[in-house]
């Protein structure tokens, strides 16, 4: 088995899918206080699979965090990444072999590195963890996870982070269809509402960085409406300022949606690579009644697919259709577009120093106001 890692420029990372493993992301987090590293590593497909060969390799380049706690300590976090992903036999392994040949590039005092999994939930393939309408009821308790995940590891080491950072559950829509097509694809009353948003005359256009106040007042009211972590709007200001400095296949978009020159909603898109994100959302309280939200979604595809996206990621549901859940309403809005439910594996700890790595868990499971920035 061979992991082979040497460091790269942050601006030589190559275009991703993920946004959070670009070049653009790279610069938003910097600007956030994380040092971000950049890096290509080599797996030989052996460490990838059972019956993979020691000859054979995969590449790919990756993106890693470091932010300090204090003037002594730090961790590294891995934003949706790596996106190799293993046979699930090997998950364990690749992270075990990665993690520690990753150690020698981080300072000395990083007292862990978390992955945030893209990849999907080993659970998801298992009968036992949906029930009888097919609603997947999410995975088992810790303890099992971390067993199944250290199977074949040499160090026992990875464990399940108390809480995930980007979302775990979301749903992807085939872009790969024609209009008509991903229209049938919809539930009905979504694609109802469509149509019936734009003959009442909403208007959705594209917008730039000089339409952030206007953005976050939509922002805030919504973040307030729902209860919602509130970010500032520097941060808003930061994803545009880096996306005009860079030119490697990321473009944020704005996107507003207004009646009679009053906005109604508004979103956030990031196009990288083959996929569209769906990153922020907001809408106003007053004419709801106008569905400016499926208006502003519908045109967020279309320009998706003219910039040749063969997926769109919703970022972020609930695990299923239980109506009990906090989601559930965002639900039922984003899969009436379409496309599949994808579960990720969420984030997962590989600990360097295992006494200030305890001190840190325990703060933040028994502290329900302590998080680690990310």
């Amino acid at each position: 088995m061979i992991c082979d890692v040497e460091a790269k420029e942050i601006e030589d990372i190559s275009v991703s899918d993920t946004p959070t493993q670009t070049t653009f992301w790279a610069r938003v987090k910097n600007d956030q206080g994380f040092i971000p590293n950049g890096f290509h590593f080599a797996v030989s497909s052996d460490l990838l699979t059972p019956i993979g060969d020691n000859a054979d390799k995969k590449e790919d380049d990756l993106l890693v965090l470091v932010k300090y706690l204090n003037n002594h300590q730090c961790y590294a976090y891995v934003p949706y990444g790596p996106e190799i992903e293993p046979d699930f036999e090997n998950y364990g392994v690749f992270l075990e072999e990665l993690s520690e040949v990753l150690r020698s590039y981080l300072p000395k005092d990083c007292i862990y590195i978390k992955y945030d999994l893209p990849w999907a939930s080993q659970w998801t393939g298992e009968d036992e963890y949906y029930d009888d309408s097919g609603n997947w009821h999410g995975p088992p308790g810790s303890t099992t996870q971390e067993l199944r995940l250290n199977f074949k590891t040499r160090h026992w080491n990875l464990q399940k982070s108390p809480s995930d950072v980007l979302p775990v559950n979301t749903i992807i829509l085939n872009l790969q269809y024609k209009e008509k097509e991903l229209l049938a694809g919809m539930k009905p009353k979504t694609r109802y509402n469509i149509g019936y948003s734009f003959r009442r005359g909403v208007k959705v256009r594209e917008y730039g960085p000089g339409m952030i106040d206007e953005w976050y007042r939509l922002y805030k009211e919504t973040a307030v409406r729902n209860n919602l972590t509130l970010h500032h709007k520097d941060y808003f200001k930061t994803l545009f300022s880096n996306n005009e400095e860079t030119d490697e296949g990321v473009k944020v978009s704005l996107l507003m949606a207004d009646y009679e020159g009053v906005f109604l909603a508004a979103m956030i898109l990031v196009l990288s690579g083959d996929r569209a994100t769906y990153l922020y959302g907001a809408s106003s309280s007053e004419r709801r009644n106008l569905m400016a939200t499926y208006a502003v979604q519908w045109e967020a595809i279309n320009m998706a697919q003219s910039f040749n996206c063969t997926e769109y990621d919703m970022f972020g549901t609930a695990p299923n259709g239980n109506r009990s859940h906090p989601m559930h309403g965002l639900h039922r809005y984003k899969k009436g577009f379409g496309g599949s439910l994808f579960h990720r594996m969420g984030c997962w700890d590989y600990p360097y120093l295992t006494a200030d790595y305890k001190i840190l868990k325990a703060q933040e499971v028994n502290n329900q106001s302590y998080r680690l920035q990310h």
